[in-house]
């Protein structure tokens, strides 16, 4: 018996759907960075990009569990002495684009550094309202919230 290797053209790319609303951002994070790298699919290779398309709508309604909202800090820094830069998802998810909240935990969950990483994380589509233009792409609809009652935040 050998050992399948997928090739990157037999590889059918599916699109799906996930509603962020209400949903605790590291949950989704989570399965976004498995569905983009293919790790749910039996042909998985890790040289290849066997992943889907993802598009996420309502990222500015996503949420933050316990005090991460306020205490939380992300770190950047522009190159020149004395340039790092700080701010907080609250900020990220009140300011006018709330979707990198959901961009920056999903690619930190990505391999780093590579261009099989970089190619993964341009499949992600994510947008703050609940339209997309891709209906054209008949993309199917993941209910993420019913898959486990820990991915919605409870009140």
């Amino acid at each position: 018996m050998k050992t399948y290797s997928a090739k990157p053209g037999e590889v059918e790319n599916k699109w799906i759907v996930i509603d962020a609303e209400g949903v605790v951002v590291g949950r989704l994070a989570s399965y976004v960075a498995k569905r983009l790298r293919g790790k749910h699919r039996a042909e998985f290779t890790p040289h290849t990009d066997t992943g889907d398309h993802v598009v996420v709508i309502n990222a500015e309604k996503a949420v933050f569990t316990g005090k991460k909202m306020t205490d939380k800090v992300y770190y950047k820094h522009t190159g020149y002495p004395g340039g790092i830069k700080e701010t907080t998802p609250k900020r990220i998810l009140e300011g006018r684009f709330p979707e990198r909240a959901i961009q920056m935990a999903v690619k930190r969950m990505l391999p780093k550094e590579s261009s099989l990483a970089r190619q993964q994380f341009s499949k992600l589509r994510v947008y703050g309202g609940s339209e997309h233009p891709h209906a054209a792409q008949n993309p199917e609809t993941v209910d993420f919230k019913s898959m486990n009652s820990k991915n919605v935040r409870a009140a």
